[in-house]
């Protein structure tokens, strides 16, 4: 292996963005000029100095940097954000150098990237197919080798989801593990986590040490880490007792076969290497009741988002500026009532204490399909004008087993054990009790080990 400056380094990243880019569509803001004087000029001593990066167009922001979060209206107003949050800061200290702004769908609320502002991003693996979302521009440019790191962020799978779908490693951490300051402590009432999508076990568990940590202030706080995540990777996870479940959660949705086979892989691979597993039952997730309040939460906090945006902005936000779908979201977040607000979070409390219990019993892990069937096609979302919530029914598939983490707390990782007869990368999720990332990477670094991943490459790929 040679060495490389930080200006090769990103000199080479802008190239494979420039060469590929045009046929993905993952990048949809270049900071190529900015990249270029950061990689010359004297970076951070971090662990990542110099290596070229991509932020999501979401949530995280840059000084200077537009930002449009997906959305039509922010680019029409030109919106510019003035300083880094803490996320984008602690990327730069450990020494990445952004090279610019991934695609997501309008405030990354479907599991697809096709956003009316931008246009499609395509799957590297199949250009036909979806990269999901809302991450899928970051996963995309990151699997076609285009970077080998990019943000991401999850609010129901938005991490897992894209991961799976192009065939990465994507972490979900435990809630409050990764700082939302300094705007947000509770982002979308504690769905929101922050981290990244890679392509090893590695990659990610140095980016945790990187980013990790409160800031003043902070809501709640994710449990210490006994010693650096980088330091798990590689380490003997003892004998674990894993669940097993391959049965959609709430039984309402058919898991497509090939879903079924990567966890059920998953799990003879996990037994052939000294683990025990079993078929789970987590009752709390099939109360009938689960989905009506995580959508009572949900669509309220888009609601808010566009009050958001109209705040900042100055200028109020209505149905002509957002997609159909966004605009039915937000009508029905407006329709709760306080009282049915915080109804919502009583239920998601409660319901988080009952899954906890579920780890409490005796269990180490919980292993399931990341998704519910694999990459869906370009278009699967499009809707008729009178249906604007088609694209969310159709959205239930993806996030079926990936959302209610989101809304209990528990870090989750997808890792790319399978594919499909097709050659599409299908995903498997493991979700530790919360705070207990440690145990994942561990877990997670011994599959890649006995199940090697990295000599994959997808059809569009810029190495």
């Amino acid at each position: 292996m040679g060495e490389a400056s930080p200006a090769e380094l990103v000199d080479e990243a802008i190239e494979r963005i420039e060469r590929l880019d045009p046929e993905l569509n993952a990048v949809v803001t270049p900071l190529f000029d900015k990249a270029r004087e950061a990689a010359a000029g004297e970076l951070p001593d971090g662990p990542f100095r110099g290596v070229p990066f991509l932020l999501k167009d979401l949530a995280a922001h840059s000084a200077g940097d537009p930002m449009y979060e997906g959305m039509s209206f922010l680019r029409e107003v030109g919106w510019v954000e003035e300083e880094d949050n803490h996320l984008a800061r602690r990327f730069r200290e450990a020494g990445f150098v952004f090279l610019g702004k991934t695609n997501v769908p309008e405030l990354g609320i479907l599991p697809t990237t096709e956003p009316a502002a931008f246009g499609a991003t395509k799957n590297p693996w199949d250009p036909t197919r979806s990269p999901g979302g809302s991450s899928g521009g970051s996963a995309a440019a990151v699997a076609a080798g285009l970077v080998a790191a990019a943000h991401g962020n999850d609010g129901g799978g938005s991490i897992r989801i894209p991961a799976s779908c192009c065939g990465l490693v994507g972490l979900k951490p435990s809630r409050g593990r990764v700082s939302l300051a300094p705007e947000f402590g509770d982002l979308m009432s504690g769905l929101v986590a922050e981290l990244a999508v890679t392509r090893s076990v590695r990659d990610t568990a140095a980016i945790l040490d990187a980013v990790h940590g409160p800031a003043p202030g902070e809501p709640y706080v994710a449990p210490d880490a006994e010693r650096p995540f980088l330091d798990e990777v590689g380490a003997n996870p003892g004998r674990l007792r894993i669940g097993l479940l391959t049965r959609a959660p709430g039984g309402q949705i058919e898991v497509h076969p090939d879903c079924v086979t990567a966890a059920e892989g998953a799990a003879r691979l996990l037994e052939s290497l000294g683990h025990s597993v079993e078929i789970a039952e987590i009752e709390a997730l099939d109360d009938p009741e689960y989905v009506p309040q995580f959508l009572v939460r949900w669509t309220s906090g888009l609601a808010w988002n566009l009050d958001y945006w109209s705040r900042r902005t100055g200028r109020e936000i209505g149905p002509e500026d957002v997609e159909p779908c966004t605009w039915a979201l937000a009508e029905q977040g407006r329709s709760h009532t306080a009282a049915a607000y915080l109804r919502s979070m009583e239920y998601a409390q409660a319901a988080a204490r009952r899954v906890a219990d579920w780890w409490a019993s005796g269990f180490d892990l919980l292993l399931t399909p990341t998704l519910a069937e694999p990459p869906t096609p370009l278009g699967a979302y499009d809707h008729p004008p009178d249906q604007p919530l088609l694209p969310i029914i159709r959205s239930t598939p993806l996030a079926v087993f990936t959302a209610g983490f989101n809304s209990t707390g528990q870090p989750a990782i997808s890792l790319p054990l399978h594919e499909s007869d097709e050659g599409l990368p299908i995903g498997v999720q493991l979700v530790a009790e919360l705070g207990r990332e440690d145990l994942l990477l561990r877990v997670a670094s011994q599959l890649e080990e006995a199940a090697p991943w990295a000599d994959r490459r997808p059809h569009l790929f810029a190495g």
